[in-house]
């Protein structure tokens, strides 16, 4: 893991964005196709921004897969990760990607998490672009995240902490309106990505973004695992930075 600590939002999600971008495009020279990974939450606000305005992607070439999702959440709800990414991504981009696979957990998430699963089972990921949860969660893997599971995505509880996160930043009128269980991606699956590219600002991340990099590889802080992959640069503004010991300041 590659760490990297911008002044700013601005400047750190550019240059993910950036980076990313460029190893798509690589990708798609080598490639007929290629495929990504989006998160959402307002640690992602910068570098999607940035990640839609690159110039030299041929997005009709892509194929997009969808992170996490609450169970049980309509589309129409304010914090609707599908929403998210059709508003903050996929509306702003300069054509149609190839393929937008996003998570329907409204009605059936048990067959819905069979259903992409089997897409993305069959899918070499170029690109993974994801975030550090509050808790230490990679998407929404709580502490103990499952690093065994070889199933593409699981129905996980979202622990107290995690939905305090998603209540603070306020996309829910209240701590009980949050939902208990999600869609996530796995942690395996994740982790068999080309290249990851995890972009953290904020200095309440900061404890998080300390065990994730600095501390041992734990279920317990599930963004550890991210010390094994051997291509992923986490990118931080300098209050995410602000517990580390050491980093690349740009």
């Amino acid at each position: 893991m590659k760490v990297l600590i911008y002044d700013s939002k601005e400047g750190m999600g550019a240059a993910a964005a950036a980076d990313g971008a460029a190893k798509l495009r690589e990708a798609l020279s080598q490639n007929d196709a290629a495929s990504i990974i989006v998160a959402t939450g307002a640690s992602q606000f910068e570098m999607l921004d940035a990640l839609t305005r690159e110039e030299g992607i041929d997005w009709s070439r892509v194929t997009v897969f969808h992170l996490d999702e609450y169970v049980g959440l309509s589309i129409d709800h304010p914090a609707s990760f599908r929403k998210y990414l059709k508003e903050r991504f996929e509306d702003r981009l300069p054509g149609p990607v190839r393929a937008f696979h996003y998570l329907n957990a409204e009605d059936d998430p048990e067959a819905e998490c069979e259903r992409v699963g089997a897409l993305l089972a069959e899918a070499r990921i170029d690109v993974a672009f994801v975030g550090i949860g509050e808790n230490g969660h990679l998407a929404f893997n709580d502490p103990p995240a499952d690093f065994e599971s070889e199933k593409p995505y699981l129905i996980v509880n979202l622990d107290e902490a995690c939905r305090q996160q998603q209540f603070g930043e306020g996309w829910f009128p209240s701590f009980e309106a949050v939902p208990r269980q999600a869609i996530s991606m796995s942690v395996r699956q994740i982790m068999k990505s080309a290249a990851i590219i995890c972009t953290v600002p904020d200095e309440r991340k900061a404890a998080a973004v300390r065990g994730a990099v600095e501390g041992e590889v734990t279920p317990q802080v599930p963004a550890s695992i991210l010390q094994e992959h051997g291509n992923c640069r986490l990118y931080l503004d300098g209050p995410a930075a602000s517990l580390l010991g050491g980093g690349t300041v740009s």
